[in-house]
C-alpha cells in the first residue's frame, strides 16, 4: 500500500481542459456584468411568480449539497471516531470550500439590491423570524469556518508549522461549528418551501422537508466523496481506495434508504402518490428523480457492486443525479405561484451557472496541483 501522505501533484496547470473551462467562465463573465450594469432583467427570466430561479435551485439549493463531503467526512471521522477515513478529508473540505464560496457568490448575483447585502449582518435591520435570514448567516458562518478548517494545507504547504500546530490546538471548535451550522441550514433550506403552502405540488410540500433536505445533503456528501475520489484515482493517478469507498458507500445507501423510507412513507401517508402517475411534466419529474434514487439504493445494497470502483462511481452518480432533481424539483419544477406566471432560465442565467461551476473546477485543477490536497502519486492501488 502506498503512503497517503498528501502532495501537490505537481503538473502543468494550464491543460486543455483548463482552458475549455476558463473558455466558459470568461463568457460568464460578460453576462455578469450586463446583470450587474442593467439588472436582474437584462440576464434573467425571474420574476414575481419565481423569485427563486437556477442561480439559488441549482449554485445554491443543489451546490451547497454536493459541498457537504467536508460536513459528512467531519460526521464518521470526528463525530463517530471512525479516523480510518481520515485519508478522504481533506479532498472532502476542499470540495465544500469551493462549492459554499461560490454559492456565497451566486447570491450576490441573485439579489437585486446587491450593494445592501451587507445589511443581513446588521441587527437593526434583521428579522430574527426569517428562515432565509438564518440560511443567509448560517452559509455566510460555515464558509468561513471551511475555510478556517482547510488553511493547514496552506500552512503546510508555506512550511508555517508553528502556525499550524497552534492551530491545531483550537481546530476542535471550528470542526464542531462545522458540524452544527451544515445541520441548521440544509433543514432550513427545506422548511424555506414549506413556506410555500399550497403553491408546492403534494408530491413535494410537507412538513418532513426540513428533514429530507438534510437526508439529502448527507446522502448526496458521500455521494461527492465517493465520485470525487474515483475520478482523482483515475485522471491523476492518485492511490485507489476502493476499500475504504465501498465503506462510504455503504454509509452512503443506509442514509439514502432512510430518505427513501421517510420519502414514500409520507407521501403514502398523506395519500398523494397517485398525483405521480398523472404524466405530467411534474409527475414524470417525480418518477425520474426517485426512479434514480431507487436504482442507486438496489444497486448499492449489493455487496459485489458496492466493493468495485465502478458500481461505487455509478451508485454514487446516480444518487447525485436524483437528489440533485429532488432538490431543484422541490424550488422549481413542482412550484406553481398560480398567478399565470411562467419560467425558463435565460441564456444568460444558464451561462452565468456553468462559469461559476467552471471557476470551481479550475479552482480545483489549481488547488491538487499546487497544494498538499491529494495522497501522492503510484502506480499501485490499495483496496
Amino acid at each position: 500500500m502506498t503512503s497517503k501522505t498528501a502532495k501537490p501533484l505537481g503538473s502543468k496547470i494550464v491543460s486543455w481542459q483548463f482552458l475549455v473551462l476558463l473558455t466558459i467562465f470568461c463568457l460568464s463573465v460578460f453576462f455578469m456584468i450586463k446583470r450587474f450594469m442593467l439588472g436582474l432583467g437584462a440576464v434573467s427570466n425571474m420574476n414575481d411568480g419565481y423569485p427563486f430561479g437556477i442561480w439559488i435551485a441549482i449554485d445554491v439549493v443543489v451546490g451547497t449539497a454536493f459541498a457537504c463531503g467536508g460536513y459528512t467526512m467531519a460526521l464518521l471521522v470526528y463525530v463517530a471516531n471512525r479516523g480510518k477515513y481520515h485519508p478522504l478529508v481533506r479532498p472532502a473540505l476542499m470540495a465544500s470550500v469551493f462549492g459554499y464560496t461560490l454559492a456565497g457568490v451566486s447570491v450576490v448575483i441573485d439579489i437585486g439590491r446587491y450593494w445592501q447585502i451587507y445589511n443581513m449582518f446588521l441587527p437593526q435591520f434583521a428579522n430574527p423570524n426569517s428562515v432565509m435570514l438564518e440560511v443567509g448567516l448560517c452559509i455566510a458562518a460555515y464558509t468561513m469556518v471551511l475555510w478556517i478548517e482547510f488553511s493547514p494545507v496552506f500552512l503546510e504547504k508555506f512550511g508555517a508549522a508553528r502556525a499550524k500546530n497552534f492551530l491545531n490546538k483550537v481546530l476542535f471548535f471550528f470542526i464542531a461549528l462545522g458540524v452544527l451550522l451544515p445541520t441548521m441550514h440544509q433543514s432550513s433550506l427545506g422548511t424555506m418551501m414549506v413556506i410555500a403552502g399550497y403553491k408546492l405540488s403534494p408530491l413535494w410540500q410537507t412538513e418532513l422537508l426540513p428533514l429530507l433536505f438534510l437526508l439529502s445533503a448527507i446522502s448526496m456528501g458521500y455521494g461527492v466523496v465517493i465520485f470525487e475520489g474515483t475520478i482523482a484515482a483515475t485522471e491523476f493517478n492518485t492511490p485507489k481506495e476502493t476499500r475504504i469507498l465501498s465503506q462510504v458507500a455503504y454509509v452512503m445507501d443506509i442514509s439514502l434508504a432512510i430518505f427513501l423510507i421517510f420519502r414514500f412513507g409520507d407521501l403514502l401517508n398523506r395519500g398523494v402518490l397517485p398525483l405521480a402517475f398523472n404524466g405530467d411534466l411534474v409527475s414524470n419529474m417525480f418518477l425520474l428523480e426517485n426512479g434514480l434514487l431507487l436504482i442507486a439504493a438496489v444497486l448499492l445494497f449489493s455487496r459485489r457492486l458496492r466493493t468495485t470502483a465502478y458500481g461505487q462511481y455509478i451508485g454514487a452518480v446516480l444518487l447525485l443525479a436524483g437528489a440533485s432533481l429532488f432538490r431543484y424539483n422541490t424550488y422549481i419544477i413542482g412550484f406553481d405561484p398560480g398567478t399565470g406566471h411562467r419560467y425558463f432560465p435565460a441564456v444568460g442565467e444558464i451561462t452565468i451557472t456553468l462559469g461559476i461551476i467552471s471557476l470551481e473546477l479550475m479552482a480545483y485543477l489549481v488547488f491538487i496541483k499546487t497544494l498538499p490536497v491529494l495522497p501522492s502519486r503510484s502506480k499501485s492501488t490499495s483496496g
